[in-house]
This record gives structure tokens, C-alpha cells and sequence, in this order.
């Protein structure tokens, strides 16, 4: 059957409605860019995360060395241990149950060429949680 190649012409609500649908594009596109940039992910329907910057191993042990008081020279060969550990524990598959850090489980894990790609699960446990849990636990022993 063949088709004819007649212009068709659009109707003003047509073209409303295709100007519409751009300009929501558009903006969709700048939103898009924009999540990018402040790093916005979205977590399976739950809520908006926004993230801040990366943190590196530099900043971790500047940041053990100011929680901890420790000397850098003494707190770096620890860290770099724990993420070496850490790091091994991941790769056989291990879950990791670091609280207040979380529970870390390793959902996929996919060999690439010059890397292997892990799709981990990390389940936090809220502040309140966590308070109450002390509380409840400084309760039971106070009673005792």
C-alpha cells in the first residue's frame, strides 16, 4: 500500500503541544546536566540524595588523623591497611558489617578487562536508631 507524501498541517494545539513537549526537553536536559553536577541520585523511588564531593585516601587520613589525634605517620599504614582489608573482603564476596559505617554486601559483580565492576548494597542504620539502641542498652545494664 502506498502512502501519500502530503504536508500535513498542524493545528494550533498541535503546535502548542510539540512546543510543550521541547521546551519540557529542554529543561529536562538542563535538569539533567544540572544533577550531574551537584551529583543527585535517586535511590529505587525512596528519595533524592545529593552528594557532595568525592572523598579521596588523602582527605580519609587527614580526617582520621583530626577525629583520631593521632600522628599522620601513624594513622596512614592503618588506614591504607583497613581499606586493603576491606578491599579483600569485598572481592571474595564477604559482607561487611561496620557499624556505624553499615552493612556492605555485594549485590553483582562483573569482570571487565582492566577492572571489575561491584554493585554493592550499604544499609545505615538511622541516628535515632542507633540512639535508642544506647539507651535501651544503657537501661538494661543500669538495671542490673
Amino acid at each position: 500500500m502506498a502512502t501519500s507524501k502530503t504536508p500535513r498541517t498542524k493545528s494550533a494545539a498541535a503546535t502548542a503541544a510539540a512546543a510543550s513537549k521541547a521546551a519540557t526537553a529542554t529543561t529536562a536536559a538542563r535538569t539533567s546536566k544540572a544533577s550531574k553536577a551537584a551529583n543527585v541520585a535517586t535511590t529505587g523511588g525512596a528519595e533524592e540524595v545529593v552528594t557532595g564531593p568525592m572523598m579521596r585516601k588523602k582527605e580519609l587520613i587527614d580526617a582520621v588523623v583530626a577525629a583520631s589525634g593521632a600522628k599522620k605517620k601513624d594513622a596512614k599504614p592503618v588506614v591504607e591497611a583497613m581499606l586493603k582489608v576491606m578491599g579483600n573482603a569485598l572481592r571474595d564476596g564477604r559482607e561487611l558489617n561496620l557499624h556505624p559505617f553499615g552493612s556492605v554486601k555485594v549485590r553483582r559483580a562483573k569482570d571487565m578487562v582492566k577492572a571489575r565492576v561491584l554493585t554493592t548494597k550499604i544499609r545505615q542504620r538511622k541516628p535515632e536508631a542507633i540512639e535508642a539502641a544506647n539507651a535501651a542498652a544503657a537501661e538494661d545494664s543500669a538495671s542490673e
